[in-house]
């Protein structure tokens, strides 16, 4: 009935990528998350918001195949140092902030923990202020400051 660059259709690919991710079938999730996000910039444009989701998940997945490297560069293409979220969702836009957040996973893995600090910081500001203090995504936000600053040593600042 749908295509394959039918919206209902890129969502279903993205969910059957996201539950190979949870298995650990990390080449087969690229595989359908690349899929997806070939669809998205086709049909919906390299600005959408759908389309930056699923950049985000292509790096989500090289990072869970210790990709570092490969999945910083989709970050930070996404972000290209945040400017294309911002301009297009706005700085505290909850994409943006996942956005933020993911590049801050990867930076941290790298064993990049200045910089990761910051973009955790910067996270969990816009997150306190958008969804509240009490958000489940803000206190993760929060846990995960707080292990990025202990790695450095820098206990009293959590």
């Amino acid at each position: 009935i749908h295509g394959p660059d039918h919206p209902d259709t890129l969502t279903s690919v993205e969910g059957l990528a996201g539950a190979l991710l949870d298995q650990g079938k990390y080449d087969e999730s690229e595989k359908m998350h690349r899929l997806a996000l070939e669809g998205c910039e086709r049909i919906l444009g390299p600005g959408h918001p759908g389309t930056l989701k699923s950049v985000t998940n292509v790096a989500r997945v090289l990072q869970s195949k210790g990709k570092y490297d490969e999945s910083e560069k989709m970050h930070r293409l996404i972000n290209n140092t945040l400017e294309p979220c911002e301009d297009i969702l706005g700085p505290d836009h909850p994409i943006t902030l996942t956005s933020v957040n993911n590049l801050a996973g990867v930076l941290q893995s790298q064993g990049r923990y200045d910089e990761s600090e910051k973009m955790y910081r910067r996270s969990l500001e816009g997150r306190d202020e958008i969804l509240g203090p009490d958000h489940p995504n803000t206190l993760s936000s929060v846990k995960i400051l707080a292990t990025v600053v202990r790695l450095q040593g820098k206990r009293g600042d959590s």
